[in-house]
């Protein structure tokens, strides 16, 4: 039976949401047994998000090192667009300057554009509470599926919860290794799905080799066991600037009432759309193979677009983003993050001279 340190766990999100908890001294986390996955309820993310304004770094130029820096107190945003035409096809032949991008309404400019398959670091997130037990085989060969149909230097790590959640493979590119941490099937107890997805996006942002994030979660029921809400999970994945997130919503059959299908609807639909990925809702285990075949097409067709917010990161409060792109006339579908929240402690460097100190 694996166990976990709720009391660490208590103070990751503390630390998170800068709530009003006292860190007791720092303790090495024990050592897992041999052959057992690390818990992810185990604080190793050394990522906090901002809750407003924090100190500054003065701006200007300085010597570092023997060289003359110039520091700026500006924010590269990074977004992956999915662009479709009115039928709902992809749109893969557009360049930089079919796209405008707005940030509060102001036009940015943008700096970098690429549009390539580019490697990708995922987070498969699957439920495995008790309602799951029957699904998973199905849902495994799915999520294996998506990861052979993707890019081969994807790397990708398996976290499975139910009341609380468990790395059972760590990033890897190695099918056969995903697959043993996907067949860690132990189905029981509550859903933390919010919980989860913060936990996941945090290990993506603290241990991820590729700049292009996603998670896909899997699960079949509404959130019943997290310490966080739903506002709060997005709140922090935009904190992170962090990754695209695909919801699969299992919500068929007569296990759920009207009303808890409603809100598990409401929940994935939010969580995808608020960062750029989509919801599936399908009405059978036969169609996660197909919609896992769509995902993976979906994440290697996108747009990579890069500008400098015209706001200093000093500037607190939520940046909202509209991204447009125009082709021959025709305003084409653009599905990217709403927005994000900047981080006044990443500053942009540049350097200005390879000048020896005198």
């Amino acid at each position: 039976m694996r166990h976990c340190n709720n009391a660490i766990f208590a103070l990751l999100f503390a630390a998170a949401f800068s709530l009003p908890a006292q860190k007791p001294p720092t303790q090495q986390a024990p050592a897992n047994p041999p052959g057992q996955a690390p818990s992810l309820t185990v604080d190793r993310d050394p990522v906090r998000a901002p809750s407003g304004p924090g100190p500054t770094a003065p701006s200007g130029v300085e010597k570092e090192h023997g060289q003359y820096v110039l520091r700026t107190d500006v924010e590269e945003v990074s977004l992956n667009a999915t662009v479709l035409n009115s039928s709902g096809q992809l749109v893969q032949n557009l360049t930089q300057n079919d796209f405008q991008v707005f940030e509060d309404g102001t036009k940015q400019n943008i700096i970098s554009f690429q549009h390539s398959d580019v490697p990708v670091s995922i987070g498969l997130v699957v439920d495995n509470s008790g309602s799951m037990s029957r699904k998973r085989p199905a849902v495994n060969k799915s999520a294996l599926d998506l990861i052979e149909a993707s890019n081969p230097n994807d790397e990708a790590f398996v976290v499975n919860f139910s009341d609380e959640a468990f790395i059972d493979q760590d990033f890897t590119s190695d099918v056969a290794k995903l697959r043993d941490g996907l067949s860690h099937i132990e189905s029981r107890g509550g859903t933390a799905l919010y919980d989860a997805v913060v936990a996941s996006a945090d290990k993506l942002a603290a241990d991820a080799h590729r700049p292009k994030q996603v998670l896909i979660i899997i699960t079949d029921g509404e959130d019943n066991a997290s310490t966080l809400n739903l506002e709060q999970t997005i709140r922090r994945v935009q904190a992170l600037s962090g990754p695209v997130i695909y919801t699969i919503g299992l919500l068929f059959g007569d296990e759920m009432s009207r009303a808890e299908v409603r809100h598990a609807h409401r929940a994935l639909e939010m969580l995808s759309t608020e960062t750029g990925g989509i919801a599936f809702f399908p009405k059978s285990m036969e169609q996660v193979d197909e919609i896992a075949a769509e995902v993976a097409r979906d994440i290697r067709s996108q747009y990579t677009i890069g500008y400098h917010s015209t706001k200093p990161t000093s500037q607190p409060g939520f940046r909202r983003i509209q991204v447009i792109a125009d082709q021959n006339g025709h305003k084409l579908n653009v599905r990217t993050r709403t927005g994000y929240f900047p981080s006044p402690n990443r500053k942009q460097t540049t350097r200005a001279a390879n000048t020896p100190t005198p």
